[in-house]
């Protein structure tokens, strides 16, 4: 996982759903940053959907910049091409953003690990939060709240210090294309 401290990585992707390039610029008046990794094929993913629609809209008109990116392998995931990604967005009522990152090299950059993987920028935009979003998962019987994240994104939002005790995501591994698996992982 990066470190607490590291800073954004820029990126300019297209929103699946309005067309538009998205970047860190467009969240710049933003005093926090949630970027998550997401799909839409993941159980993991499936599990916390609506917890992350819910996100949207329980954030909405509040400091927060949301962004999701998916950088899977469409070739071999159909399921995660940005047509399917933007029928999910649809479906869920998505209030933020839905990148695709093509190349993967935006997944890279954040050295994003598996779906959903989130990480949290302070209004200098450098890393406080990289972990999960709750204790769930699938088949667990825990239910999805959110909150983990809720809670980091609400300290940044109060202004106070977000706890360093954080766990790593759990997920699906990012679907690499072939050949394209980064270093940190080999």
């Amino acid at each position: 996982m990066p470190a607490l401290g590291t800073p954004a990585p820029d990126f300019a992707l297209p929103d699946v759903i309005s067309g538009n390039e998205i970047s860190l610029s467009t969240f710049a008046k933003k005093k926090a940053l949630l970027v998550m990794f997401i799909c839409r094929h993941c159980p993991y993913v499936q599990h916390v959907k609506k917890e992350l629609a819910r996100f949207g809209k329980d954030y909405q008109g509040r400091d927060l910049g949301i962004v999701a990116i998916s950088s899977n392998d469409v070739r071999n995931y159909s399921d995660d091409a940005p047509d399917r990604l933007k029928e999910m967005a649809q479906e869920l009522g998505f209030g933020f953003p839905f990148c695709y990152d093509e190349s993967q090299e935006v997944a890279k950059s954040y050295r994003a690990a598996c779906t959903p993987d989130f990480f949290i920028f302070n209004l200098e935009r450098k890393l406080v939060y990289r972990g999960q979003l709750d204790d769930s998962r699938p088949g667990n019987f825990k239910p999805v709240s959110g909150r983990d994240l809720r809670a980091a994104i609400d300290a940044v939002l109060g202004d106070k210090t977000v706890s360093p005790d954080q766990k790593p995501s759990l997920g699906c591994n990012i679907k690499w294309k072939a050949g394209n698996q980064p270093s940190y992982f080999k």
